[in-house]
């Protein structure tokens, strides 16, 4: 977990760049994104059980909406790592690609540099340009081969 000065700062940090799109930082909305600061990548399941902790009459529809918005002004980024619901992570977070094991279900982050051969075998094969920033692949994690 993040400590108090820490969770501050992003909240300050959080407030202004709100109150730069016309918004300001509800107590839901600050919830819901120290939610996704402290579990990095979690669905919105899991991050309306973490907001519960706090807020227990915050219902899973006010966290869709709220991560919704989040998304739409830049603050949070989403990812589809399986079949299940997406996973929210801070666009803060450096770009990355992630690497999601089908045994245990683990998601680890890459530097997006790992899939440069592919994108431009791609690029020069189909012309095709890609946005590796939001690419995941599946595999078989090093536990779960040993």
């Amino acid at each position: 977990m993040f400590s108090a000065t820490y969770t501050r700062r992003m909240a300050d940090t959080w407030q202004e760049e709100l109150r730069a799109k016309g918004y300001r930082i509800t107590p839901q909305r600050q919830l819901v994104l120290e939610a996704v600061a402290a579990l990095e990548h979690a669905t919105p399941e899991e991050i309306c059980a973490q907001v519960r902790r706090t807020a227990q009459g915050v219902n899973i529809s006010t966290v869709y909406r709220t991560l919704e918005l989040l998304e739409e002004l830049g603050l949070v980024k989403h990812a589809h790592l399986g079949h299940g619901p997406p996973n929210y992570h801070l666009a803060t977070e450096a770009e990355h690609i992630h690497l999601v094991c089908r045994g245990c279900g683990r998601a680890e982050d890459a530097d997006p540099s790992a899939a440069s051969g592919l994108a431009a075998q791609l690029a020069e094969r189909f012309g095709f340009v890609t946005d590796v920033h939001h690419l995941t692949v599946y595999g078989e994690c090093r536990d779960c081969r040993e």
